[in-house]
Parts: structure tokens; C-alpha cells; sequence
């Protein structure tokens, strides 16, 4: 198992998060983006993300590199949802495959509950069987199947949604 080093993100690391974000979009597998994004652009997406509840960690090696981010997002900006978060993990390309997914999503569980996270929500491609795999080994649940609501290069796709309550 590889020694991670879990931090919250600052400014100067927005540049790397957006290049390992925009690493995903040709796969077709992980984001409905179908270009990639500049850094200007998720500024604001970067903003809305705080120590207090709604974290986003960059992870790193041991030798401090930038190897993947993790984040929880508010769902759906309304109130009475705050205890309901959507996470989001991204790897860089050359670090995918290794298992890395696995102890970044119990880091993401173990923490939740600190930032008052009672309900973690993961959408996912349906075609996305990795990422499908990896939440379910955790316990999540198919909460909602949306079939063919993007189009990704002229190929309709679904999305499910896979929800966990932890508290």
C-alpha cells in the first residue's frame, strides 16, 4: 500500500488539479466535459471548497508530488441537503490501476463525519465498471439509474448514481 499524504488544497496547486482533471476528458469514462477545461474556468468550482466543510485534499507521494485530488461538493445548493455531499476522486494518468482508489475513498469515508458528511453520493458513468467496482466494495448502493442522458462523441451514455449513508 502506498504512503499518501492527504492535504487541503490552495491556490497554487489549482493549475495541477485542473491538468489532472483535464487528463480524463478524452477517456470519455470519467467527466461529461467533452473539451478540456482552463484553469480560469474552475476557479469559482475551486472557491466554493473550504477546510470547514467542503474539503478538497490534493494527494501526494512521498516525494510531495501532486498525484491525484479528492473533493466533496455541496449537493444540489440547497440547505437541507448539507449533510449530503458528492465526491469526486481524480488520479493522475500514471498513477491509475494501482489501487490508489481504495485508500483514497476510506480517507474520503474516514473524514466525512468531521465536516458533518452524513450521506456521500458518487456519479458515475454507467459504463465506468472501475469506478462502479470500487464504490460498491465500499458499500455503496445504486441509488438512481439515469440511462442514456449524455452524449459522448454521438454514443448516448447513463449515469448511476451511488449513494452510502455513514451516520
Amino acid at each position: 500500500m502506498a504512503d499518501l499524504i492527504f492535504r487541503i488544497a490552495n491556490q497554487s496547486d489549482l493549475a495541477v488539479i485542473v491538468a489532472i482533471y483535464n487528463s480524463t476528458v478524452a477517456s470519455r469514462m470519467v467527466t461529461a466535459d467533452t473539451e478540456v477545461v482552463s484553469v480560469e474556468s474552475r476557479q469559482k468550482w475551486f472557491d466554493e471548497h473550504n477546510a470547514t466543510n467542503r474539503p478538497l485534499w490534493v494527494i501526494e507521494d512521498t516525494a510531495k508530488n501532486i498525484i491525484g485530488w479528492v473533493s466533496f461538493q455541496s449537493f444540489y445548493g440547497r440547505p437541507a441537503y448539507d449533510a449530503t455531499v458528492e465526491i469526486s476522486i481524480y488520479l493522475d494518468p500514471t498513477q491509475r490501476g494501482k489501487g490508489l482508489g481504495k485508500q483514497i475513498l476510506q480517507y474520503s469515508l474516514d473524514e466525512a463525519p468531521n465536516f458533518g458528511v452524513k450521506t456521500i453520493l458518487g456519479f458515475i458513468f454507467s459504463h465506468n465498471e472501475p469506478s462502479l467496482k470500487l464504490f460498491k466494495y465500499f458499500g455503496f448502493e445504486e441509488w438512481a439509474n439515469l440511462p442514456n442522458i449524455a452524449l459522448l462523441d454521438g454514443q448516448e451514455c447513463g449515469l448511476k448514481i451511488l449513494g452510502k449513508r455513514i451516520a
